[in-house]
């Protein structure tokens, strides 16, 4: 996850521009099983500025995210012949849910990027839904280069996954039904390790992954309850994991301080969420503001259950 930031970041600090200004796409159905000729380019004049600002941001975080690391990340780590590494156990799979989750991201900003320069939804899908693919397969490819590390077929299906969701819902719904969000909380554990989780709060975003919870947010009325709770309700499914010092077993010591025993736990959650993008404004600058927060889950009452069995309430969850 720590690695996905310098992907991810640059991209969310630059998707403002993307949604400033709305755009509205006609509505374009289309078949999984048969391909129909895209003529919308027909319909919809190329913004050749907001274009050529989508290309070339996306390619300056890819080749500047590449060039970090070749020359920072890996630069104490000899070259070995190209070597595998299954990771999928590590870290009780929340690795695997970060992967996904800056996959759906990038892929997002990218198509919708695409789609507000007037590129054709087909094209969009093409070369913005698999931006979130495209940008982090090359990790992997390094990691198996290095000593260290080693390719990980998880994280490539991770990333699968996450640009899969985007592109997947476009092509059936035509939006985005289910939005994978995340939530961060400072965890028990960080004043009691030492920094094994991070010196700071912010460092523990990307060493601790009990402070993490993944979620997958589905509007209320479009499968359940048929308008009968306002349009921004939705329901929310969350999964998150605690008790993690290791990745795939916890240590007992980090730099000479014991650290605490405890066992690794999954949690599984059920919670209310927010889809500000059906809040209603004619603000420019709320739109670009709500486009951001719908990748993050808002605070609400929550259910937990754990993999012990043991049933938890929360008034606030986050």
């Amino acid at each position: 996850m720590n690695r996905l930031a310098f992907l991810l970041f640059p991209l969310l600090i630059l998707a403002g521009n993307t949604f400033a200004k709305t755009t509205n796409f006609p509505k374009q159905s289309l078949a999984l099983n048969s391909y129909r000729p895209d003529t919308s380019l027909v319909q919809r004049k190329i913004n050749k500025s907001v274009l050529a600002s989508a290309i070339v941001t996306e390619s300056a975080v890819y080749f500047g995210g590449m060039s970090y690391l070749q020359f920072v990340w890996y630069k104490d780590h000899e070259r070995v012949p190209f070597e595998f590494y299954n990771d999928n156990a590590g870290y009780l799979q929340m690795d695997k849910l970060g992967h996904s989750y800056a996959s759906y991201f990038e892929s997002y900003t990218a198509y919708h990027w695409l789609r507000k320069a007037g590129v054709s939804k087909n094209k969009a899908l093409l070369f913005g839904g698999t931006m979130g693919f495209v940008l982090q397969a090359p990790i992997e490819i390094f990691d198996g280069m290095y000593e260290g590390w080693g390719f990980s077929w998880g994280d490539i299906i991770a990333n699968t996954a996450g640009s899969t969701l985007l592109i997947g819902q476009e092509l059936l719904f035509d939006e985005q039904v289910v939005r994978h969000k995340m939530s961060f909380s400072k965890s028990e554990y960080f004043n009691q390790a030492n920094g094994y989780l991070g010196e700071t709060v912010f460092e523990s975003f990307f060493y601790d992954y009990n402070s993490h919870t993944h979620w997958w947010s589905v509007n209320a009325n479009r499968f359940i309850l048929k308008d009968k709770l306002p349009p921004w309700i939705n329901f929310s499914l969350g999964y998150s994991a605690n008790g993690m010092f290791g990745e795939f077993e916890n240590r007992n010591y980090y730099h000479g301080t014991k650290l605490p025993q405890v066992d690794r736990t999954r949690q599984f959650l059920f919670s209310l969420d927010v889809d500000w993008e059906k809040i209603p404004t004619h603000s420019r600058f709320l739109k670009t503001v709500f486009k951001g927060l719908n990748f993050v889950k808002v605070p609400f009452p929550a259910l937990e259950i754990n993999s012990k069995g043991k049933l938890n309430g929360y008034w606030f969850y986050f």
